[in-house]
């Protein structure tokens, strides 16, 4: 069966049994983020891994998935979406098990950077075939239902990843991952209709791959700021090669008839507006975990387990916000519910901005219970404005746009946030601890000796306070985002 036109889709009641499978898709991939935060402190210790190679372990993933989306959109425009979407599931499942056996923390890397293309397949498709599957007065319910199930996902990571970890070490992630998304292909192939777009587009590869390389060697350079300085060979030689793939990757798509990135979508203020405000949002959400994770095991004493439990909070404010952020637009208009969901996530930053070594944990519940909250409340109508301004025969390549401007934001913040903490970190530390400070806390205790009580403290105490500058950093990214969709988004026909 093959959907060619929204709203000829025949599927009655059974598009809600294609919600679910595209969900159990979507919930491989939030997986596969969300439980790797985790296993970083088991990780690091592991492959004596350093706080920029950790970097790289999270964002390979993030890079490849975002500079592979909008190609991998429009193969899913092209080829079909189920299509895309199963192959996608394939790669996944075949890098995760490649994961799993690594040995050296380069491997790791590699895989995960396959892991990234698998997951450009996936997600474009996801969101696709829930526009083809819907109508227009539908899919605000069927993006709060798939915002809903990411998010039960997003809770359900940590918890698995610290289970996994305490029993099997931090290669069960991975495993796991590969049974999921196994189950996803079967679901897929049984209960999803294939759907196309009609008019085909050049799929230019070449263009991608100099995008990746572009945003890739961007962040890296990034990366290694705190390590090597601004100025150093290895950094000057990342940002050289991110401009001549980005000169590259623009003198390929301005000639084209069919560009891979159709630039006219940014003259609708619907589109670039919350594409830009959900982009700079993430740069703060998307390191939140990151950085609490190793709060959490490193300065707090938390198990594995019992950090995926604290992280909690986060999923859940997700999940009780989807069902306003749903109904929040029919009455105070789009423009205005995610301005209110970034600065309710603003608030769950600032909130975590205030953690100290002593802090009682529910400082860090409540931050991430706001933080959630935020993106429940802004989600369905950043999708719903984001895909609204694109035609549905271009609902892949919307879709791709739409996931690109988000991991992008994640890489930036992984690479931000995370090289800020590790720079404030060697700032904070007292000049007794310098000869043990290295870059990351979990370098400089697994230095010290279980009697060096002082020197411990110290070292917990230089962290959070680069943590709060850190924190501060993503609330004041929140607001940038909320600043954006103010004066951008054009008034909501609701609003006075």
């Amino acid at each position: 069966m093959t959907v060619g036109e929204v709203g000829d889709t025949g599927l009655g009641r059974r598009r809600w049994v294609v919600l679910a499978a595209v969900c159990v898709a979507l919930a491989v991939i939030v997986v596969d983020n969300t439980i790797l935060n985790v296993a970083i402190p088991t990780i690091e210790d592991d492959l004596a891994a350093s706080t920029a190679q950790l970097q790289a372990v999270v964002n390979s993933y993030v890079v490849v998935f975002a500079g592979l989306l909008v190609v991998a959109g429009l193969i899913a425009d092209r080829c079909g979406r189920r299509s895309a979407v199963l192959v996608g599931l394939g790669i996944l499942a075949a890098s995760s098990v490649a994961a799993a056996f690594a040995s050296a923390v380069w491997w790791l890397i590699a895989a995960r950077a396959v892991m990234g293309v698998g997951a450009a397949l996936v997600m474009p498709g996801t969101l696709a075939i829930l526009v083809h599957a819907f109508e227009p007065g539908e899919r605000v319910k069927a993006f709060a239902v798939w915002s809903a199930v990411g998010s039960a996902a997003m809770a359900a990571g940590p918890l698995a990843g610290g289970m996994l970890v305490e029993e099997w070490g931090w290669p069960g992630i991975f495993l796991i991952n590969a049974v999921l998304a196994v189950v996803a292909i079967v679901l897929i192939a049984w209960l999803v209709p294939e759907s196309r777009d009609r008019q085909h587009r050049t799929i230019d590869l070449v263009g991608s791959v100099a995008l990746t390389a572009a945003m890739g060697s961007f962040v890296a350079a990034i990366t290694l700021v705190p390590d090597h300085g601004l100025v150093a060979p290895i950094v000057l030689g990342a940002l050289v090669v991110a401009a001549i793939s980005a000169v590259a990757f623009w003198m390929r798509q301005r000639p084209a008839r069919a560009p891979m990135i159709d630039m006219s979508l940014y003259r609708d203020r619907r589109f670039a507006g919350a594409s830009a405000a959900v982009a700079v949002l993430a740069i703060g959400t998307g390191s939140v975990l990151f950085v609490l994770t190793q709060h959490l095991q490193h300065v707090l004493g938390r198990s594995p387990l019992q950090a995926g439990l604290a992280i909690v909070p986060l999923a859940l404010g997700v999940v009780g916000a989807s069902p306003i952020g749903v109904r929040l637009p029919g009455r105070i208009g789009h423009r205005r519910s995610i301005i209110t969901g970034f600065a309710v996530t603003a608030a769950g930053f600032a909130v975590l901005a205030a953690l100290t070594p002593t802090s009682p944990y529910a400082i860090i519940a409540v931050g991430l219970l706001l933080a959630g909250a935020g993106s429940g409340l802004a989600s369905p109508a950043v999708h719903t404005t984001v895909l609204g301004a694109v035609p549905p025969d271009r609902a892949g390549l919307g879709s791709a746009l739409n996931d690109t401007h988000q991991q992008l934001g994640i890489a930036l913040g992984v690479a931000l946030i995370g090289s800020a903490v590790a720079a404030g970190y060697r700032f904070f530390a007292s000049p007794e601890l310098d000869v043990h400070a290295g870059s990351s806390l979990g370098s400089t205790l697994g230095q010290l000796g279980t009697e060096q009580h002082d020197l411990v403290d110290a070292a917990r105490s230089a962290f959070t306070q680069a943590q709060s500058v850190a924190m501060l950093n993503c609330a004041a990214f929140a607001v940038v985002g909320a600043v954006i969709a103010w004066r951008v988004l054009e008034p909501d026909h609701r609003e006075p």
